[in-house]
């Protein structure tokens, strides 16, 4: 699915805002300039939705009906968590931030938002997110009467009229939503990691076969385990990294500094703690770049319909 925001020109403080909204705006951009922390927090709201370590489930596609309409709560309560620094518990709307009351909407579509009678007049602050596109946007307005709908749904709710979306002052438009690598991966890729009569164990070795050089969460690992203890399918021992070394694979994870700066010398993308990337190595040559050293050689990544002989080396976990 492509942005819905590829093409737009926008200017971010264009628009007519109070001093309640400058406050409150300035409070979110103070607490989370880049949109990390947004991200992250949207990025553990799916995944906890999709559920993938019971359920399989990776994508938007795969929810129930009912199932999307929760998406607002768990939106709701998560980002009351994520920025406890700067929201306090509402008493009439769901939060309070400095000193003014906020209500909190989430919309599977950008200007879909539904305000209750309660809101109207009040601060909103307003959030989507797309998986497939890999984007999500939060932004700020007011629900004063000159930016609503006229006329109601049957809960008497309203939506924003082009003068509303107009006024929105967005925090981030679009953010960049960390990646969901099951949802991006090639249908052959997915087909063959998740194909029928493969055990736990087998699906996490397809996962790191087929999925390399990207950056792997612990959530995909847990989706494609399916068990309890997923991160024992990655480990030494009879997990991926020990049945994969022998077809020239090493699995770098973001919680040791030894393999990133593997990754980093390697020109991969360097994995965050809690994170791995899946990379087949080779015997480097002496005028190869993006070399490193470890088992007394000098290794590179394997292009990817070249021949490997002999096993990868083992990664000191440090």
């Amino acid at each position: 699915m492509d942005s819905l925001f590829d093409g737009e020109a926008f200017d971010p403080v264009a628009v007519e805002a109070d001093q309640a909204l400058v406050e409150v705006f300035r409070a979110f951009q103070e607490a989370d300039p880049a949109g990390t922390r947004t991200a992250r927090m949207m990025r553990r709201t799916l995944d906890q939705l999709y559920d993938g370590q019971r359920t399989g489930r990776y994508s938007w596609a795969q929810l129930h009906k009912t199932e999307r309409t929760h998406f607002g709560t768990l939106f709701e309560i998560n980002l009351r968590r994520e920025f406890d620094d700067v929201i306090d518990e509402g008493v009439h709307l769901d939060y309070r931030i400095r000193q003014h009351d906020v209500d909190c909407k989430f919309s599977q579509r950008v200007g879909g938002w539904m305000i209750p009678p309660e809101a109207i007049g009040h601060l909103l602050f307003l959030g989507y997110v797309n998986d497939a596109a890999s984007e999500f946007a939060v932004g700020i307005v007011r629900a004063s009467p000159t930016h609503l709908r006229p006329g109601a749904n049957r809960d008497a709710k309203v939506g924003l009229n082009a003068s509303g979306r107009d006024a929105i002052r967005w925090l981030h438009r679009p953010g960049a939503l960390p990646s969901n690598v099951l949802l991006q991966a090639d249908p052959s890729d997915i087909e063959a990691i998740f194909a029928p009569g493969l055990s736990g164990q087998a699906r996490v070795n397809e996962l790191f076969r087929r999925v390399t050089r990207q950056r792997i969460g612990r959530n995909a690992v847990a989706t494609v385990a399916q068990q309890d203890d997923f991160m024992k399918r990655v480990r030494e021992n009879g997990g991926a990294r020990s049945a994969l070394r022998a077809e020239g694979y090493v699995i770098l994870g973001g919680d040791y500094a030894f393999h990133r700066s593997a990754a980093f010398q390697l020109g991969i993308p360097v994995p965050e703690p809690g994170e791995m990337v899946s990379v087949r190595l080779t015997p480097a040559g002496s005028n190869d770049m993006n070399t490193f050293d470890v088992a007394g050689a000098t290794w590179r990544v394997a292009d990817d319909n070249e021949h490997v002989a002999g096993p990868a080396p083992m990664i000191p976990h440090r």
